[in-house]
């Protein structure tokens, strides 16, 4: 038979298997793609034509005519899904099945709406500072940094030369976004996002972004959708990275096929890259100790004992892109400087 004939066999198998369990919009979007799929150009995931399932890991699973559970009403999943299969090629049996068995999260809506401010005047936060850093700055913290280091060595010093970036700083922020790999996160990532995205309205269209990137990661990357935990908000792996950072800057630094960063060596690549890509400048100062503040470059930072004043430089910056907080980069930075301090005295001890 001819390619012609093909496509329009191929379309017709779809529409009859799909007649009566999706809405009208869904086959639409369904017959739209197809008629821009030729010999040629046709994905590996429309591979799986005639049963009506796209090519993703984990199909089999979630199969189904149509939406039930928590989100068997919401038109904006409705939409969604649609659109899902419009743009990116899904089926809509697969998108059916697996937000049949999403979660609403309640404890993700409070996290994400928290109560209103108390009327009056708000008071500044006497040693916010201290308390944060207190939170990192821990001879755990140190410990544990330096065994992470010397557990990943390899992969840090390949990571710190091919992408410039100082080694300290990379498991600084996996110190502090994760304590080294030791709190992940226990949210389930896809009922997160679906929550955010459906039941929450400040942040909803950032979340259906993300929710869009989750699902073409875990079929990019061979994940099944459901079983990925980390952040209320979505974050994952040892550096917490959302979906679409992932998708954009997260290695293969192990060469195994596959970005996985809830695997140490990935994820110390894609930290490394990360910086490289917001601008990291290998071997310059981060911030300096201040006896006070004087322009735009000095932040001040509020302890039990008064306010300190650190003048800051680029590559702080840089990592405010990761977290937009002073304090946060200020405790990747001493967390950072703790570790590599203890880091090279363990090992002088061990080459004497």
């Amino acid at each position: 038979m001819s390619s012609l004939v093909v496509k329009r066999f191929i379309k017709m198998v779809i529409i009859v298997m799909l007649a009566g369990c999706v809405s009208s919009p869904d086959k639409i979007a369904l017959e739209s793609s197809l008629n821009s799929i030729t010999k040629t150009q046709k994905p590996a995931f429309v591979s799986e034509i005639s049963s009506g399932l796209a090519t993703v890991p984990f199909a089999h699973n979630y199969a189904a005519k149509q939406l039930t559970g928590t989100y068997a009403n919401s038109i904006a999943l409705q939409i969604f899904i649609s659109r899902m299969v419009h743009k990116q090629g899904f089926s809509v049996s697969y998108l059916n099945g697996l937000f049949s068995q999403a979660n609403r999260l309640d404890s993700v809506i409070r996290l994400e709406n928290p109560a209103p401010p108390t009327s009056g005047p708000i008071k500044p936060s006497l040693g916010s500072w201290s308390r944060y850093r207190d939170k990192f700055m821990t001879e755990a913290h140190i410990n544990n940094g330096v065994e992470f280091w010397r557990n990943n060595a390899e992969a840090i010093q390949k990571a710190s030369t091919t992408y410039d970036v100082d080694p300290e700083y990379i498991v600084g922020i996996i110190g502090v976004e994760t304590y080294f790999g030791k709190n992940f996160g226990k949210t389930n990532i896809l009922d997160a996002l679906t929550t955010l995205s459906f039941d929450t309205v400040r942040r909803s269209n950032y979340f259906m972004s993300e929710l869009e990137s989750f699902l073409l990661m875990a079929r990019d990357e061979g994940f099944d959708p459901r079983q990925p935990q980390g952040s209320w908000a979505g974050a994952m792996g040892y550096g917490q990275f959302m979906p679409s950072n992932f998708r954009t800057l997260a290695v293969d630094f192990n060469n195994d096929g596959r970005r996985d960063l809830w695997q140490a060596k990935d994820a110390v690549g894609s930290v490394a890259n990360y910086f490289a890509h917001s601008g990291w400048q290998l071997h310059n100062p981060v911030t300096e100790r201040l006896n006070t503040g004087a322009d735009s470059d000095v932040i001040e930072l509020s302890t039990y004992e008064g306010n300190e004043y650190w003048r800051t430089y680029p590559n702080f910056n840089v990592i405010k892109k990761y977290n937009n907080s002073n304090k946060y980069a200020m405790a990747v930075h001493q967390l950072a400087q703790g570790i590599k301090q203890r880091y090279m005295q363990v090992n002088a001890m061990q080459n004497n």
